[in-house]
């Protein structure tokens, strides 16, 4: 018997002029990343004097209190009147990939688009808690959009190649091709077969060397410790797996509401002031909940923090990105939910070395980070796959991380099935 794959690409046709397509978006989806994200360095700069990603939480956390705040309530004045605007001059327009691929025919609006991607770029940089990855994501996924129209690709090829764009877009600022892949068969398409993953990771691979133009070539997350197998994690990944997806469940129902009670009309205007406040006071205390939480993250992983504020991260990061989401902001929320689940792994970890000690705090980080994101994604190999090529390290860890997030992610099925990107849909349509 054959393998099914291999008979036939399904409907979208891998054509010649499809392929041309596939490595010509990953090309622009590349330059569109390292455009987007040198305005988010750019922004962060004129704001914190942060000279890169790296440099981001320790400008934050030497500023004074004034310093630290203003950025945040500029955001805010910004993403109110910038949103509000935008929505108001392109009614009905579309800019968000994963309604377009799943309730539409993949069609996204140019102008609102650019200016969501701009706008999210630029309060992110200002310390709003989202995620960097929306922006190139959604340009990503233009790309393949403008780029099918001119080459009259049918529908179903023009799906795909907006789905391969997206992914594309994702992969490059974080140099994870096989992650976007995967991402874009398991998310975005919601079939990983040949003719989904194939296209998805040329595009992915074609705009990750494209992007080191102007972005590093390493992983998010350099200079971590080495993590060793043992017996103790294998048993904490069990007993936590299931936690892991309690909680990822609440976040994914958290996002729902907040999305089908989004704050529309003139309440718009303010409402992002009003989130970025919150953000700001609590920043004050605890600096760590600005930006995407790469930085939280990263503490998580070298064992650097107390349990206390782990405790205080794992508990407020996912609501004050809820709150910048529900006034009205738009952004990503990969990493948000990664480094709760970093977070949530350090403060289970620290509990559980009471019980069996000798395991280091980042190796638990490590596997609750890609549990949580396994279950809040809705899947488990996009997961996994990202948390090792986002680490370039880990692979010790393999068994347990994959046990935590087969776990978490059936919980997480079994008590709703949304994820992080679907709970979203069920906001009215936007205006």
């Amino acid at each position: 018997m054959m393998q099914p794959n291999v008979t036939h690409d399904g409907d979208a046709a891998l054509t010649p002029r499809f392929w041309f397509a596939i490595v010509i978006t990953g090309v622009v989806s590349g330059l569109l990343g390292d455009l987007l994200m040198w305005l988010l360095q750019l922004t962060s700069y004129l704001a914190f004097g942060a000279r890169g990603f790296e440099d981001f939480a320790a400008k934050v956390a030497a500023a004074d209190a004034w310093s630290r705040l203003w950025p945040v309530l500029l955001g805010g004045v910004i993403a109110g009147l910038g949103w509000y605007l935008l929505r108001r001059f392109t009614p009905g327009r579309k800019s968000e990939v994963d309604d377009v691929l799943w309730t539409g025919e993949g069609r996204l609006s140019f102008r609102r688009s650019v200016g969501t991607s701009v706008l999210s770029e630029i309060v992110v940089g200002l310390g709003a808690s989202l995620g960097r990855e929306a922006a190139p994501k959604l340009m990503g996924a233009v790309s393949g959009n403008v780029l099918a129209g001119w080459l009259r690709l049918t529908p179903a090829q023009l799906r795909l190649l907006v789905a391969c764009g997206a992914g594309a877009g994702f992969a490059c600022v974080y140099n994870v091709p096989l992650g976007a892949a995967l991402f874009t068969a398991e998310v975005l398409v919601g079939a990983v077969n040949l003719p989904v993953v194939l296209p998805a990771l040329g595009c992915a691979g074609v705009a990750t060397v494209t992007a080191w133009v102007g972005l590093p070539e390493h992983a998010v997350y350099v200079g971590l410790p080495g993590f060793d197998f043992a017996p103790r994690l294998l048993v904490w990944a069990v007993i936590v797996g299931p936690v892991v997806g309690l909680i990822a469940a609440g976040y994914v129902r958290l996002i729902g509401v907040i999305s089908h009670y989004r704050v529309s009309g003139r309440w718009a205007l303010v409402a992002p002031l009003l989130a970025f406040g919150v953000l700001g006071l609590l920043a004050l205390r605890w600096p760590l909940l600005y930006g995407n939480g790469a930085d939280m993250a990263r503490l998580a992983f070298v064992g650097g923090g107390s349990l206390g504020l782990f405790v205080a991260l794992a508990v407020l990061k996912p609501l004050v990105t809820v709150a910048c989401l529900g006034s009205g902001a738009s952004g990503g929320l990969f990493t948000p939910v990664l480094s709760t689940g970093a977070a949530l792994g350090a403060v289970l970890g620290i509990v559980w070395g009471y019980v069996w000690p000798g395991s280091p705090v980042g190796a638990y980080a490590l596997i609750g980070a890609a549990a949580m994101i396994g279950a809040a994604m809705q899947a488990p190999l996009a997961g996994v796959a990202l948390m090792l090529e986002l680490t370039q390290g880990g692979f010790e860890l393999l068994v347990p991380m994959i046990v935590a997030t087969v776990i978490a992610t059936a919980i997480t099925r079994w008590i709703d099935g949304y994820s992080i990107y679907s709970a979203r849909l069920s906001a009215p349509a936007h205006v």
